[in-house]
């Protein structure tokens, strides 16, 4: 089964929390602190494997986590980091976010790619001995993963790209040119899945071609398969346009042309604007009346399309255009790749990020900075509850709290602690 976009999402792991223990040594004080750092969590990586075609690993299996990172332990012992989780995806798969549908990674190369960073460790109460603080009694927990929700669009990677109606003959050529093997039958729709076929055309020269099912009028809008399949050819740096110039299904080719070309238009602007070679297919059908094709060679030229006449059947004119169609794409330029559109809010937290606000009789102090602060805080320890009250200071929320109008005794709430405010 050919699945070309899914839904999933992917959660790296929390890192470990540090450790509060000390052990026993003689002249230091309470034996001396020896907890040990949490280990990182394990990151979620997207890695390119050329044996997978399609996305159908991500149909059944929605939600990707990697494992937490483990907490650290006595005697200065660091947490193991927790396992990176390493999804695999066919290459030209794009990751998009699901809410802003912005572009995070476009997998068309060989390198690994770390969509989300599993949290650091936290560090234990080792590091915050001091000589007037022998004996801390906290530690810092880990830091959360990152939860994302993301959408998988596998866009092939081809050179080429067949496009026209049903039954003009595209799969025909394909199996010409290329070693692919596409179903080929006398009825619409033989294609329905993407067919991808590599061309030689000499020593060291190649290209890829993309077979796409055939696009019929409204396919813009979700009318037969060509919605489904337009995606792939995002990235052909030019398009093969066969059109049966026999008319042998009642049609006027100059018609499909332009009605396909329209459906081009109404799924990208980009789309309608590649480069294009007309591909007058099934001539041997027209015996000696040449005016069909002429036809469409004047209306070729007079739209600025390079044009080319064949029977794919018969292996007429094939050789003519693949040598023509490898003239053209050494004049243009690589295959499309997608740059990164989504922006991460970065890891650190501004000093500047937290309020102060009076709700009815309390005065409530949040923000992101808190948080962080607050979660590295032991109430239950009169040291920590010292440094929570330092940083608070430091950063201004106290004066906040003056200017505000706070006097003593009046009500304070911080994260899930509540306290009388006292000068």
């Amino acid at each position: 089964m050919f699945i070309d976009v899914a839904k999933i999402k992917i959660v790296s792991g929390k890192g470990g929390d540090g450790k509060v223990g000390f052990h026993r040594e003689k002249y230091v004080a309470a034996g001396g602190p020896d907890g040990g750092d949490g280990g990182r969590g394990g990151s979620v990586i997207f890695k390119v494997d050329d044996n997978l075609s399609t996305l159908l690993d991500f149909r059944y299996k929605k939600k990707y986590a990697a494992p937490a990172g483990e907490d650290g332990g006595g005697k200065r012992c660091k947490g193991k980091d927790g396992q990176d989780l390493i999804i695999r995806v066919p290459r030209g798969t794009v990751i998009r976010d699901q809410k802003t549908g912005q572009v995070i990674k476009d997998l068309s190369d060989d390198e690994p790619f770390v969509a989300a960073k599993g949290g650091n460790g936290g560090w234990g109460n080792t590091h915050f001995a001091t000589p007037t603080r022998q004996a801390p009694r906290f530690a810092k927990p880990g830091q959360p993963g990152v939860e994302r929700d993301i959408i998988l669009e596998l866009k092939l990677l081809a050179d080429v790209g067949l496009v026209g109606f049903p039954n003009v003959g595209k799969s025909t050529l394909l199996s010409m040119v290329s070693a692919a093997r596409p179903k080929i039958a006398n009825y619409h729709f033989t294609t329905l899945v993407p067919n991808l076929g590599v061309v030689s055309v000499g020593e060291e020269q190649s290209f890829v071609m993309a077979d796409i099912p055939g696009i019929i009028e409204g396919a813009a809008e979700g009318a037969g398969l060509g919605h489904d399949f337009l995606r792939h050819i995002d990235r052909c740096r030019l398009l093969l346009h066969l059109v049966d110039a026999a008319g042998s299904e009642g049609r006027d080719p100059l018609d499909d042309i332009e009605k396909i070309n329209a459906e081009l238009a109404g799924y990208s602007e980009f789309l309608a604007a590649r480069p294009q070679i007309i591909v007058a297919n099934k001539v041997d059908l027209l015996g000696d009346d040449r005016e069909p094709v002429e036809r469409l060679k004047a209306y070729a030229d007079a739209h600025g399309f390079r044009f080319a006449e064949l029977s794919a059947a018969t292996n007429q004119g094939v050789s003519e255009l693949i040598r023509l169609t490898w003239d053209e794409l050494r004049e243009l330029p690589p295959v499309f790749t997608y740059e990164p559109e989504f922006v991460e809010a970065g890891d650190e937290v501004s000093e500047r990020d937290w309020t102060v606000e009076k709700v009815e009789d309390y005065y409530v102090i949040s923000g992101a900075w808190v948080d962080k602060v607050m979660g590295s805080v032991n109430v239950d320890d009169y040291e920590s509850r010292q440094y929570m009250d330092r940083m608070l200071k430091n950063v201004g929320v106290y004066k906040k709290l003056e200017e505000m109008g706070v006097k003593e005794g009046d009500f304070v709430v911080i994260g899930e602690m509540e306290f009388e405010y006292v000068y």
